[in-house]
């Protein structure tokens, strides 16, 4: 994908939000309830003739409805054969809720849908007049597509995340947490290190005036 950071997802209003450059993939990201919107039905794929993917940038909170915006709108203007898939990613992730895993979905890039088209003016202008679409994202009056390559790779992610859910919550150094599971359930400390690849913390708990690192998962601590 794109180099830039994609903010985070604000409350959904009819304000139209700032301009936010190409979405990358990230670890941290707004929680989405779990009947947050997924992918369009059908399995997309970045093989159909004619038609490349775009990025468009649509109000915070509101990705679905521009998604059923733009279906309602190719049928009722007659360029549903010019559109091809919708997508809204998402992955899934797990937290732990009563001393049980929970999983549920979240937006991989807020305030962003993909759409697979065949990309002239006539569609340019009606793609971007469609309720809730502030524009595409790069190249002005001449969207550049994503490549094959970036789109299997949000696909990919998605796919992944399915079978292995990653942790809900993020974490930064020197950040106070509560552990709330494990032999020091009740004891709180100071976050010394984090692996993001195994998905633990080693976090420095007060224990008999000394503090002693204690390696937890993610899972076993909140924030305080």
């Amino acid at each position: 994908m794109a180099e830039q950071d994609i903010t985070p997802t604000q409350e959904a209003s009819d304000e139209q939000p700032e301009n936010v450059a190409a979405p990358e993939a990230r670890d941290e990201a707004p929680a989405v309830s779990e009947d947050a919107p997924g992918a369009a039905a059908e399995e997309p794929t970045v093989s159909e003739e004619h038609k490349n993917w775009y990025i468009i940038h649509t109000y915070s909170g509101f990705e679905q409805k521009v998604a059923d915006s733009l279906k309602g709108r190719a049928q009722a203007f007659g360029f549903a054969d010019k559109i091809g898939q919708i997508l809204i990613p998402t992955e899934e992730v797990v937290e732990l809720r009563g001393g049980k895993k929970v999983t549920s979905k979240r937006l991989l890039y807020p305030g962003y849908v993909l759409v697979q088209m065949e990309m002239n003016d006539q569609l340019w202008h009606e793609v971007k007049n469609t309720p809730r679409v502030t524009g595409f994202v790069g190249g002005g009056n001449s969207p550049v597509p994503l490549s094959s390559d970036e789109v299997n790779s949000i696909l990919y992610r998605q796919e992944t995340s399915a079978k292995t859910p990653r942790p809900k919550m993020t974490f930064e150094k020197n950040e106070s947490v509560k552990i709330i599971d494990g032999p020091f359930a009740n004891f709180s400390g100071k976050i010394d290190e984090i692996n993001g690849d195994r998905n633990t913390l080693r976090v420095l708990v007060t224990i008999f005036g000394r503090a002693t690192p204690v390696e937890l998962d993610f899972l076993q601590v909140e924030k305080m």
